[in-house]
């Protein structure tokens, strides 16, 4: 904590005071445009000229120092919190308010490329853990003035700045009411990073599929509240939350929207393909080894046959050791630094592969198994929901070694009444199929040409349901048009 004191006015001037703490403050601002101004260009003549010293205190405040942002407090706390938040306390001795004055200016990381969510086509730039750099990278996107930012603190002791972000001519009032009042609710220490706010907001905390959006990229977040969904910001994260999301909306990526609707929607089915293989393959190969086996074709059964001669343990045992293998070369990746955590990943996995298919602890058609359920997982764009399909299928391989394909069926039943209970702040988590919108499928398993995506989704109940003017042709149809002409 920094105290710069000195006589400000001169002789008949008034002693003053100047607070900051270090390391949170850009000292050129203090330096150039309050210190010197204040200490070099308010003359004693100031003083002697005045009539009251009420009248020196506006001058003071009006007129001398060059800053943009300055605002006066007289509560205690107040003015304790904005100096531990980075700003400059300017006290005057014998006035009863103080002057906070903005001159934050600490250490932050530059805007790069989101590591988590990288693509080929769009913007490569991401969020920081500055807020309001975060903020800024909305504006830019979104230059309206119905986008409306507000900024609260939650944490009994690290008061972390949380901003709201919503369109106020879209968003459903239900919906950011119900936002506003679950983050008001927060009673709690410290807010370190959003993820506390998600698990404080989201509606069952019991289910392993995440009911809130977190996002690196600012574009992402633009479409979301363009769409009526709601914004989180948390300092210090560079991860943003939107509400609500559904199971649709978190198997969506950006890059969707930036190609051809031809190519996003074929890029589209083999996610969900991917991710509906990474579900249920290794337990599809436990139910058809140990109970189904009449259901593989002669050859191929011959030869998982063979590559399983000599091998000691049963299927569903052998399936769970490769299993367990690939996620503890997975978790042992991601903790290692990238260029080691990839060489541990790849040299790993085929070092560990070929060794157990040498030792015959495993068979060959286990490893392709395990192996393409590993690519498959990769292919979901969200972490969380990749992880929470991670988890599911040691469920389904439980039920497949117990029921075989019976046990896969019911697994799946058991899964998707699960999804189908579940709701984000009011909207079902798997709209649009559940609750049926037949005007919502256009962006859902496949992406229509985005001049066919004229009203925003009906599920989210937005104020203004139009993207674009409705009655408007098509611009292809005016172009055929003009060309019959």
């Amino acid at each position: 904590m920094v105290f710069r004191e000195w006589r400000i006015g001169g002789e008949q001037g008034f002693d003053a005071a100047l607070i900051f703490v270090e390391g949170m403050v850009d000292k050129t601002v203090i330096n150039e445009e309050i210190l010197r101004p204040l200490m070099f260009e308010v003359e004693e003549t100031k003083v002697d000229k005045a009539t009251s010293n009420e009248e020196f205190y506006h001058f003071i405040l009006k007129s001398a120092l060059s800053v943009a942002d300055i605002k006066e407090v007289e509560e205690y706390d107040t003015s304790v919190f904005h100096l531990m938040a980075g700003m400059v306390v300017f006290l005057i001795d014998g006035f009863s308010k103080a002057i906070l004055i903005e001159a934050k200016g600490w250490e932050h990381r530059g805007i790069t490329e989101p590591e988590t969510e990288t693509i080929i086509r769009g913007p490569r730039d991401g969020f920081s853990e500055t807020l309001r750099v975060n903020t800024a990278l909305i504006r830019r996107r979104i230059r309206d003035p119905n986008l409306k930012i507000e900024t609260i603190q939650i944490g009994r002791r690290t008061k972390t700045d949380i901003a709201l972000l919503y369109m106020a001519d879209i968003a459903e009032p239900k919906i950011l009411d119900d936002v506003k009042g679950r983050l008001n609710d927060i009673d709690t220490d410290s807010i370190l990073e959003s993820g506390y706010l998600e698990q404080f907001i989201e509606d069952t905390w019991l289910s392993p599929f995440p009911q809130v959006q977190a996002t690196e990229r600012p574009d992402e977040v633009a479409a979301g509240l363009l769409e009526g969904r709601v914004g989180i910001l948390t300092d210090n994260t560079p991860f943003a939350l939107l509400v609500p999301a559904t199971l649709n909306s978190l198997m969506q990526s950006s890059e969707d929207y930036y190609q051809r609707w031809l190519i996003g929607s074929f890029t589209r089915l083999i996610r969900f393909f991917a991710n509906f293989l990474a579900l249920v393959l290794p337990s599809l190969y436990i139910a058809l080894t140990s109970f189904h086996p009449e259901m593989i074709p002669t050859r191929l059964a011959l030869s998982i046959a063979a590559s399983r001669e000599g091998v000691p343990f049963p299927a569903f045992m052998e399936a769970f050791i490769m299993e367990g293998a690939i996620e503890l070369l997975r978790e042992a990746g991601v903790r290692l630094p990238s260029p080691i955590g990839q060489t541990v990943g790849i040299v790993g996995g085929l070092i560990i592969g070929e060794a157990a298919v040498s030792a015959n602890i495993v068979g060959s058609i286990m490893v392709i198994t395990v192996a393409l359920t590993a690519i498959s997982s990769f292919a979901v764009p969200t972490y969380d929901v990749a992880i929470a399909f991670r988890l599911l299928r040691f469920f389904l391989m439980i039920m497949a070694t117990f029921l075989g394909l019976y046990g896969i069926i019911l697994g799946l039943m058991i899964i998707l009444s699960h999804m189908a209970t579940l709701k984000s702040f009011g909207v079902s988590y798997l709209s649009p199929w559940s609750p049926f919108a037949p005007s919502d499928l256009k962006d859902s398993l496949i992406r229509s040409p985005i001049m066919a995506m004229r009203k925003r989704p009906s599920f989210m109940s937005t104020k203004d349901p139009d993207r674009m003017d409705v009655n408007r042709r098509d611009p292809e149809e005016k172009r055929n048009g003009e060309a019959d002409k």
